[in-house]
């Protein structure tokens, strides 16, 4: 398969960034949209709401359903997952995306903090895909894909903000417990990370503003490695951890410099992205310390 067209995808906190570019991809080939996300109304420092996402997906031609939706409420979850299938005949993939960041230590990371991270990136993950799972199940090619890395267990993801690396690492376990539990039934169920930082609002205000900004990729790459995952045969490919252009090397791309934001500046590589993962040939980045700053070249 190598087109989403008519098939339906939930995809959690799609009305900006990366959930926004796998809305598109999967738009331009006529896919359905489930836009579940809490933001309504315009935010002072967040582009974008589920309706100005609707808009979007319609003029790239998709098909999009705005649902004002908060993945720490079961019955909010429930209803949202019902009025998809009701209104577009079933569910064939369901994104993982919605997430919740802090880089803060134990002493500077507030219960409250901890709980919408714990909420949000591990428990809503987890209750999204639950009530997912009985209408993939019913799928031509059912997937499940998480926007969250490799569970590469160093010291240095955890100690400069331990809560947040659990949270994010608790989307990750799901894809290791859910890709053993359904791969008998056939649900692909993967994760996806970026090499680099990608140009999102989390981005822009948590890790250095512009300066880093221009250091990032276009969120159209993780967009575009999710297209690739997404029209994989369920049954063939599950159970993984990708990087993002690992898998566009591995569909074919070999020309990765239009994804940049600015290609005079070095690349910025990700948060979790394991030391020995090698780049695709011509790919040089700058890997961040985890506390936010600079490294060394890689």
């Amino acid at each position: 398969m190598t087109s989403l067209k008519g098939k339906t995808l939930f995809i959690s906190g799609a009305s900006r960034g990366i959930g926004l570019a796998i809305a598109l991809r999967a738009a331009r080939d006529g896919a359905n949209i489930a836009i579940a996300a809490k933001t309504a109304e315009p935010h002072p420092k967040l582009k974008g709401t589920i309706y100005t996402a609707a808009d979007e997906v319609r003029a790239a031609g998709g098909k999009a359903l705005p649902i004002l939706c908060d993945i720490r409420d079961e019955a909010q979850v429930m209803a949202a997952i019902d009025k998809t299938a009701a209104e577009f005949g079933g569910i064939d993939v369901c994104v993982n995306n919605a997430s919740a960041i802090s880089l803060t230590n134990s002493q500077a990371t507030e219960m409250k903090r901890f709980d919408l991270m714990m909420g949000i990136n591990t428990r809503g993950t987890f209750m999204v895909s639950k009530y997912c799972i009985p209408h993939l199940k019913k799928a031509e090619n059912p997937h499940i894909l998480m926007l969250s890395p490799p569970l590469d267990m160093k010291v240095k993801w955890f100690e400069h903000s331990t809560a947040y690396t659990i949270a994010k690492f608790g989307m990750s376990m799901c894809v290791l417990g859910l890709f053993g539990e359904l791969r008998d039934a056939g649900v692909a169920v993967n994760a996806l990370w970026p090499r680099t930082t990608i140009a999102t609002a989390a981005v822009g205000n948590l890790l250095g503003g512009d300066a880093m900004m221009r250091a990032s990729r276009k969120p159209e790459i993780m967009g575009d490695a999710a297209h690739a995952i997404l029209t994989r045969p369920s049954r063939e490919f599950t159970g993984q951890f990708c990087i993002d252009d690992k898998v566009l090397y591995a569909s074919g791309v070999r020309d990765f410099e239009h994804y940049r934001v600015d290609p005079t500046v070095p690349l910025a590589q990700d948060f979790f992205v394991p030391d020995d993962d090698v780049a695709p040939p011509g790919v040089t980045v700058t890997r961040l310390a985890t506390t936010g700053g600079v490294q060394k070249s890689g």
